[in-house]
């Protein structure tokens, strides 16, 4: 059945700011807050919604047709929905995909996800890349403007604000073949789970734990290198996470940071973090490769980034990876241990296969450290 816009209730998004954007409820009625901010994929969007480093944020999807292929079970990176809420142009009731299961909108009701279509999301973008990332709200069960503001004064802003424990497993568990080549020791902070599948596709053996983990419980399972998995929130509301990473590195193992991964591996090394004015979402940014020279189109999702003028100021961080929209660091290595990380997504759900390579130097590092 065709879905009508005209008979849809009334929803409304307030920013943070006051401003406000009149649409039509989508997914489940009810409300919502999260920061907002915007990918530019056009492709992905269930890759998107269960990304946990999403975890309490509202996402303004530019393409302007979301949901018209359906929901496919496992084409997930993790274990449920993890954005709060979806600000969109086109949210579609229909779906062509014969391999999906079920609509956008049976999916959204299931999983309590509230969101809001009709709405010009350029001019929202647009807003966005001007006045910066904010909270908003998201109201499909009420359209009073001053109720919605006054409770979205009581949401605390993303700076500062410590999320990944919120995703992150609650127990140690394994995947992979126990009797593979390599032993990674996965520090979960938010980890998708094509991260998981690269390094199990390359011959390792995972045992992936929770980010309250200690030296001493990581070295147990004996690992030949370490990841560092992406997650939400300020890394700089981290310090204990920072101090892990620390010791991580001191063993001199292989260690690969992805995204939050990558942030406190430089915080490991004294260099700060900061909020970036709108961060980088999306699966078309350029990145050039330092070392190579090549350059290669990258999926991200980031809305803090490491401090290129100390990086510059610290002799035993080498840059790897600069963004070519802005020039900010996209990756780094340790001169004096087998340690690198990216700020962008190699394992690339959604995004183009460019950089999966990193994966394969991860694997080098440790099959070097093994000879």
């Amino acid at each position: 059945m065709q879905l009508k816009y005209s008979s849809l209730p009334k929803a409304i998004l307030v920013l943070e700011d006051g401003k406000v954007f009149e649409g039509k409820a989508a997914g489940k009625i009810g409300t919502t807050t999260g920061e907002i901010c915007f990918n530019t994929g056009m492709t992905g969007y269930q890759e998107i919604f269960t990304d946990p480093s999403y975890f309490g944020q509202i996402v303004v999807m530019t393409n302007p047709h979301i949901g018209n292929y359906g929901i496919e079970e496992s084409e997930v990176e993790s274990n449920s929905i993890k954005i709060s809420g979806l600000i969109c142009k086109k949210f579609n009731q229909n779906f062509s995909r014969k391999r999906a299961q079920k609509s956008l909108q049976q999916y959204f009701e299931e999983s309590g996800i509230v969101a809001i279509c009709e709405l010009d999301t350029r001019a929202i973008v647009r807003y966005i890349r001007d006045k910066g990332a904010m909270n908003c709200i998201i109201s499909s069960e009420t359209t009073d403007v001053a109720q919605l503001k006054k409770q979205l004064l009581k949401v605390p802003s993303m700076a500062g604000l410590e999320l990944s424990s919120k995703v992150s497993t609650k127990t140690p568990y394994t995947l992979g073949n126990p009797a593979s080549a390599y032993k990674v020791a996965v520090l979960d902070f938010g980890a998708k789970t094509n991260i998981l599948r690269c390094l199990i596709e390359r011959g390792c053996y995972l045992k992936v734990y929770p980010q309250k983990t200690t030296i001493k419980e990581l070295l147990e399972f004996q690992p030949d290198g370490f990841m560092l998995t992406n997650g939400p929130g300020d890394p700089g509301a981290m310090p204990e996470e920072s101090a892990l990473v620390k010791q991580v590195v001191d063993t001199g193992k292989a260690v690969f940071g992805i995204c939050l991964g990558h942030q406190l591996l430089a915080q490991s090394q004294g260099i700060s973090t900061y909020k970036m004015h709108a961060g980088h979402r999306g699966i078309n940014h350029p990145v050039k490769n330092e070392i190579s020279g090549k350059s290669e189109i990258t999926s991200q999702n980031h809305g803090f980034t490491v401090n290129a003028d100390e990086i510059a100021k610290n002799q035993n961080i080498e840059i790897t990876h600069l963004n070519l929209n802005d020039r900010t660091i996209e990756g780094i290595r340790l001169k004096n241990t087998k340690a690198f990380s990216v700020q962008y997504h190699p394992e690339s759900n959604p995004g183009p296969y460019d950089s999966r390579y990193l994966f394969d130097e991860f694997v080098q590092n440790m099959a070097s450290q093994k000879a």
